[in-house]
């Protein structure tokens, strides 16, 4: 997997592939790994369950997270991901179809780097993928792999 690779949060199988097919279309060739709920989400990124062996070290670049999840919700993933130094500092921009403004303010109160609506048109979700992967992925510096948030 190449050097920075996303995190895909997502449930919803034809969000999922819509967003691969997205990011192939705009030619962001990173590496993905899809978690299909928070609960994965979680085990992912701190190394937990089946993830027991990964290396903590290679950490995402970018996590794309759903709100809306089975297990453990999108908020509640934010949550645990600030409150521990190893996860504290990854770049999180919730990707969801839900404009409440509670889950925005919410998502910001916890810390969250964007909140994107997903657009229902695919040539402006395709867009907005583009914009996501060159900002988050090639333009925007991130804290050294390792560096944990003290």
């Amino acid at each position: 997997m190449g050097n920075k690779f996303i995190l895909l949060v997502e449930d919803n199988p034809d969000d999922e592939a819509l967003t691969l097919r997205a990011l192939k279309q705009n030619r962001i060739d990173n590496g993905v790994v899809v978690a299909r709920d928070g609960a994965e989400a979680l085990d992912y990124l701190f190394g937990k369950g089946k993830y027991a062996e990964r290396d903590l070290n290679a950490m995402p670049a970018l996590i794309l997270l759903d709100l809306k999840l089975p297990k453990v919700d999108g908020l509640e993933v934010l949550k645990q991901l600030r409150a521990d130094p190893l996860t504290a500092l990854l770049p999180v921009a919730i990707l969801t179809s839900s404009s409440e403004e509670h889950d925005l303010i919410a998502g910001y109160k916890l810390g969250l780097n964007s909140y994107i609506l997903k657009p229902v048109d695919f040539d402006q979700f395709t867009e907005a993928v583009r914009n996501l992967g060159i900002y988050w992925l090639a333009i925007n510096e991130t804290p050294p792999r390792g560096r944990r948030a003290k």
